[in-house]
C-alpha cells in the first residue's frame, strides 16, 4: 500500500513584480497557508517520505514552506514535468519516484483535481493549499494507477478572513 498525498500550490501574489507566470511568487496568505499545512500534516501524521515538487516559484516555496514548518525530514525534489503538465506525464513521473511509502507531489490546478478524480473516481474542490490523501492497493510506485485508489481524506487550510 502506498499513500499520495496531492497538494495544490498555496495562494499566489498576482500584484508581486515578477517575470513570467512560472516566476509567480506566494502572497502572505499563501505563506501561512503552506506553513499551516505543514504542520498539520505533522500532527496528522501524514509526513511524506519524498515531496516532489513544480519547479514554479509559488509551488516549490509551498513545498519548502511546509517542509520546514512541519519539521518533516525529507527529501524535497524538483520536477519541471509538473508545470503545465497532463494527468497522463505526472503518472508517469509517479512511477519513476522510488520507493517511498509516503509521496507527496505539490503542483497547479486544473491538473491536480483531475488526478485525484483519475486515481479515486471523486471530484474534490482543491482550492489553493488542499491536500487531497490517496490510498493506492499498489506495492511499487511504478503500478499507478493500475488499480483504483481511495480518497482518504481532504485537507484544506483555514480560510482568510
Amino acid at each position: 500500500m502506498k499513500t499520495l498525498l496531492v497538494m495544490r500550490h498555496a495562494k499566489s501574489d498576482w500584484d508581486a513584480s515578477y517575470g513570467g507566470d512560472h516566476e509567480r511568487p506566494l502572497n502572505r496568505r499563501g505563506i501561512d497557508a503552506a506553513r499551516h499545512m505543514g504542520r498539520h500534516l505533522g500532527e496528522e501524521g501524514l509526513i511524506p517520505d519524498l515531496v516532489v515538487s513544480s519547479t514554479a516559484v509559488r509551488a516549490r516555496t509551498t513545498a519548502e514552506l511546509a517542509i520546514e514548518s512541519g519539521g518533516w525530514e525529507c527529501e524535497l525534489r524538483l520536477e519541471s514535468g509538473f508545470y503545465g503538465a497532463s494527468v497522463e506525464s505526472v503518472i508517469g513521473i509517479i512511477r519513476g519516484v522510488g520507493t517511498a511509502s509516503r509521496l507527496m507531489v505539490v503542483g497547479h490546478q486544473p491538473t491536480w483535481g483531475s488526478l485525484v478524480a483519475h486515481l479515486t473516481g471523486e471530484s474534490i474542490e482543491v482550492r489553493t493549499a488542499t491536500v487531497a490523501v490517496i490510498a493506492l492497493p499498489i506495492e511499487a510506485w511504478s503500478g499507478t494507477p493500475r488499480a483504483r485508489a481511495d480518497l482518504v481524506a481532504v485537507h484544506h487550510p483555514p480560510r482568510a478572513e
